[in-house]
């Protein structure tokens, strides 16, 4: 029996599957902006993971080091499967990993400043649908693959691409709390609840109780001004505001596919295809 000798082609689409690494900084240099970006926050993150280590605060520098392999993930990305990452978007990425694992969690930023996470998760939903709206697109414009989709059938689908990413997230967030006993998901102080499990009748029908001023938890008082809302709020907030980022940026991609690419802004933030000379 004689043996088949492999293609040359099948032997380049067989290799072409294992991950490349060495070339991923080569990657980062070629764009400035992003560049500069990388460098300067890999500095700052190099310093905290010192000071993590000097301070035997080994869970920041897990933290640390996860944000520096998550700073090259464009690149990865560009590198192995061919996606070109417009230079705005990526210093957006750059920062948004910088600004929710550094500042976030090791600087404390979600506890400084109320308003962090609910920023960080907007932009999240703003993000998370430009790349939705790129992988779209990118099938769209497949000449192999026989795609005609209309400007609102992309839109919608970077829409529920953002959506369904931000509902992962909290299913992490709470998974995280119910089982490592974390507090991703952080708790809420509110005045007035509307409770059918308070209801002295036993009917499903809400009451309502406000002006609530103390908790008290096994006869000790929790020392705080109203009910403790346990992750529900918060949770209910991040998807409001992913929301509201998937479809603000919806809107711009919409227009821009039906303006046949003449917006500025959504070029900027989709990602494309990076054609090799074989295929253009």
């Amino acid at each position: 029996m004689k043996s088949v000798r492999q293609p040359s082609s099948s032997r380049h689409t067989a290799s072409a599957h294992k991950w490349k690494f060495s070339g991923l900084t080569d990657i980062i240099r070629h764009k400035k902006g992003p560049f500069t970006v990388y460098l300067i926050l890999r500095t700052l993150v190099l310093i905290a993971l010192g000071f993590s280590l000097w301070r035997s605060r080994y869970e920041h520098a897990f933290l640390c080091l996860l944000s520096l392999v998550l700073f090259l993930m464009p690149a990865f990305l560009s590198e192995n499967f061919g996606i070109e990452f417009p230079s705005a978007l990526e210093i957006l990425v750059l920062f948004f990993i910088f600004a929710a694992e550094i500042l976030g969690e090791i600087g404390c930023y979600y506890l400084r400043f109320p308003f962090w996470d609910t920023m960080l998760h907007t932009i999240s939903g703003f993000l998370l649908a430009a790349c939705g709206f790129g992988m779209v697109d990118i099938l769209n414009k497949n000449p192999r693959i026989k795609f005609d989709l209309s400007p609102a059938f992309l839109s919608t689908a970077a829409f529920c691409f953002s959506m369904t990413m931000g509902v992962m997230w909290e299913f992490f967030e709470c998974s995280c709390d119910l089982l490592l006993h974390t507090d991703t998901q952080k708790d809420t102080i509110l005045s007035s609840i509307s409770s059918v499990t308070l209801n002295p009748d036993g009917e499903n029908v809400p009451v309502v109780l406000d002006g609530i001023t103390s908790v008290t938890v096994n006869g000790q008082p929790l020392g705080v001004n109203g009910y403790l809302d346990i992750g529900l709020i918060d949770t209910m907030k991040d998807l409001f505001v992913n929301f509201v980022g998937a479809l603000v940026f919806s809107i711009i991609g919409f227009f821009y596919v039906k303006n046949r690419g003449r917006g500025r802004l959504a070029k900027h933030l989709i990602p494309t295809y990076k054609e090799t000379p074989q295929e253009s």
